[in-house]
């Protein structure tokens, strides 16, 4: 009966119905796969047919089916299922499941105004064919299911209106490496742009959301973090607020250093006013923030930092806190609170500490950044000055706030300023770091604004990227992937335009990236070494040891080439000075491992060439780029073997990869007794690391008396973590209790943040 029904086809023809059809595609979305059952997916689907349903219902039915059917019993339905959906992808993106030519494609692209113009205007219709033959469309069918929803959600080129999808996603990857080495020479770049394709189509180099997205369109802006400083002026504060804005719109993540702005009651115009002190202007940045979805791909968020000893603390560290009323919280940006040593000093002495208000106390609040000892001498000062208004509060009192509220949010950040600036590659007199950005991994000099077009200002962009560590066999890999990483990142700092002119001017001086890793979770299990018990240590020791030094060999035999960046007399590289010379000693108590690579003469060629970007490293969290790869996100220890993604396309699984052979060989976060070993672990990555680290701390309640974590506890974390030379914390995340052994993530920082 059902071969008289029809079926109604993308085009809008109608021909009869082919179960023999539908099953063939099955079959050949199985072929390889273990544990996958073709007639399994059939049953599950229960396609109810009737006369002129769509083969684009049939599709997305049989596609569900195999997805809903991923286990950790039968993982290679995530296999199944992207393949299914690949299909589909191409079929709505072509009518065919054969990829168009690629250089029709393009000009079909450009004409509609979909991908940048410039792709004709560089590159002949006879390279297009070295390009096109460089390709193997056969690489999407290595990715999950996770990954094709994300290429569909996220990355591919579409109308986000109609949802009508444009490309698949090898001529993403293939466009994204032609944009970036476009400008080379005509006799190397195709050289460069195969390898730089091979890396991400292989999933071995890992790209952050805005250059996925953006690079080969009309849209020019692909740093994912943007970190922008306000004063103490009203005409600060609204450029600051109008830099939000353009940024935020153009899909970055935002941090915000609110931390000068002068304190309730305090005068303005000599007197004549009393000053509405923070929390207003915070709520201006709130809304600023909120003002734009960033093009359909990612909400706008931001963190905003501040002192520990600014005078409304009490007030600022419970914003984000559910009790309470609107005109007293600003819930809808993260903070971070920044400390120092003295904090900590006062702290483990039992003291107090002064709370000021920064327009009352000259020098204070750029000593904090700029210069320890001078915050010290300047600090006393102050406190034992009468005439400056000013709150004493006991230490264990304020860090009890503090660890109160980054418990019941898990969004209260911490920020070690004095490490910031003593272990980084700039000169703190002259750049110092005054802020994080929205995931804390960077940490680049900013200046304040004086209005939307001040030039003197600051603003810091930082340009992402991950190595797969799951997918290098040898470290010695990565420096190859290191010099395509540094050139391709470097190159997009001048492809890509800058809505202000204080991030153009800053970017193109200091030229930062920060590249990270991701897959560290299936790194160590393959390894067979754990999070927990020290036994990772020492790999993580030549693991990071590696990645920076081939980091900063690639940027100085860039600069050998192109010149070193403009503001190089602004590092304390150009003084020879490395990471491996100002990390936290207590490091060297928990591993052992020598250097095993030349960092002297590293170290000679930099003092004398130089490198092409100030930076060069950074850990990110890259909880949504991760899936493109099939990759643990970041440095985390996965939560569970499956996990079940919460995204606007409704819930992906995804499983760990090799999982039938490794399943016991990963270390699952709520296994993990405490937060001590992967706290070395981070304090190992950071002796090498330039930026910094997204590090997560992590509770379960049931392992304390009473089913409550202890804030001794998480205050004995935090300063384990300064001990340690950490400098910035993220998510402080508490078990929910559930008992479930599957981790259920949502796209957090990513949702509208700089994860890459």
């Amino acid at each position: 009966m059902k071969n008289n029904l029809f079926v109604t086809k993308r085009n809008g023809e109608k021909e009869l119905i082919d179960l023999e059809k539908i099953h063939r595609v099955i079959d050949w979305a199985a072929e390889g796969l273990d544990d996958v059952s073709v007639s399994q997916v059939e049953l599950k689907s229960h396609i109810q047919f009737y006369d002129g349903i769509k083969t684009e219902d049939i599709h997305e039915t049989i596609i569900k089916s195999a997805a809903d059917l991923i286990s950790e019993e039968t993982p290679d339905y995530q296999y199944l299922a992207a393949r299914l959906a690949i299909f589909h992808l191409r079929k709505k993106a072509y009518g065919q499941f054969e990829p168009p030519k690629l250089y029709e494609h393009v000009v079909n692209m450009v004409e509609t105004g979909k991908y940048d113009q410039h792709l004709l205007t560089d590159y002949t219709e006879q390279e297009f064919v070295q390009l096109e033959a460089m390709m193997d469309h056969n690489r999407d069918l290595k990715f999950s299911y996770a990954a094709v929803k994300q290429l569909e959600g996220k990355y591919l080129v579409q109308n986000r209106v109609t949802g009508e999808i444009y490309e698949s996603a090898q001529f993403l990857y293939i466009l994204v490496a032609a944009c970036l080495f476009a400008k080379y020479p005509s006799e190397t770049r195709l050289n460069y742009v195969e390898g730089f394709y091979n890396a991400i189509s292989t999933f071995k180099i890992s790209l952050p959301t805005p250059i996925m997205a953006g690079v080969r369109t009309p849209t020019r802006q692909f740093s994912s973090c943007v970190l922008i400083e306000c004063g103490d002026s009203l005409d600060s504060i609204n450029a600051a607020s109008s830099a939000i804005v353009k940024y935020v719109s153009q899909r970055a993540g935002i941090g915000i250093n609110a931390g000068r702005i002068r304190a309730l009651g305090s005068p303005i115009r000599n007197g004549e006013a009393f000053h509405t002190g923070c929390i207003p202007f915070y709520k201006h940045f709130q809304t600023a923030v909120k003002s734009c979805s960033q093009g359909g791909v990612r909400g706008g968020a931001a963190t905003l930092f501040y002192p520990l000893w600014h005078l409304e603390v009490e007030s600022l560290l419970v914003l984000k806190n559910n009790r309470g009323v609107e005109e007293n919280r600003v819930r809808h940006l993260d903070y971070g609170v920044q400390f120092n040593k003295l904090m900590y000093q006062r702290l483990i002495k039992g003291d107090y500490i002064t709370l000021f208000s920064p327009s009352d106390v000259p020098g204070l609040y750029d000593a904090f950044f700029e210069d320890q000892e001078k915050f010290d001498a300047l600090y006393v000062q102050y406190e034992n000055d009468d005439s400056i208004r000013k709150k004493r509060i006991k230490a264990i009192d304020l860090f009890t706030a503090f660890a109160q509220e980054r418990a019941s949010t898990g969004r209260i950040y911490l920020q070690n300023v004095d490490h910031c600036n003593t272990h980084s590659p700039f000169n703190a007199k002259v750049a110092p770091i005054r802020q994080s950005n929205l995931c804390l991994e960077i940490a680049l000099p900013t200046k304040p604004l004086e209005h939307i077009n001040d030039e003197k200002g600051e603003i810091a962009l930082c340009t992402l990227s991950a190595f797969n560590l799951g997918m290098i066999e040898s470290l010695d890999e990565l420096e190859d992937l290191a010099d395509l990483a540094v050139r391709a990142l470097d190159s997009l700092l001048d492809y890509q335009d800058y809505p202000v002119p204080a991030a153009h001017n800053a970017s193109l001086a200091r030229r930062t990236l920060g590249i990270g890793v991701i897959n560290y979770a299936y790194y160590l299990a393959k390894n067979g070494v754990f999070y927990s018990n020290g036994s990772a240590n020492n790999l993580t020791h030549r693991t990071f040891e590696a990645i920076q030094y081939y980091l900063l060999k690639a940027s100085n035999n860039l600069a050998k080439e192109r010149g070193a960046c403009p503001k190089f007399n602004e590092t304390v590289l150009a003084d020879g000075i490395l990471p491996i010379d100002t990390y936290k000693k207590e490091i060297d108590n928990i591993t052992g491992e020598a250097l095993h690579l030349d960092w002297e003469s590293l170290r000679e060629s930099i003092k004398q060439y130089g490198v092409r970007n100030s930076t060069v490293s950074a850990l990110m969290p890259s909880e949504t780029s991760s899936q493109i790869s099939n990759a643990t996100n970041g440095i985390e220890p996965p939560r569970g073997l499956i996990s079940i993604k919460a995204s606007k396309d409704g819930i992906l699984k995804q499983v760990v990869p090799e999982y039938q052979k490794l399943k016991h060989s990963y270390e699952l976060l709520w296994n993990i007794p405490n937060n001590q070993g992967y706290l070395e672990l981070v304090g190992i990555m950071q002796k090498f690391v330039d930026q910094t680290i997204s590090a997560n701390t992590n509770y379960d309640p049931a392992r304390f008396d009473n089913g409550k974590v202890p804030i001794k506890q998480i205050l004995k974390d935090i300063l384990t973590a300064y001990k340690l030379g950490i400098k910035t914390l993220y998510y402080h995340n508490t078990r929910d209790g559930s008992g479930s052994d599957q981790e259920i993530v949502d796209d957090g920082c990513e949702g509208g943040a700089c994860k890459i």
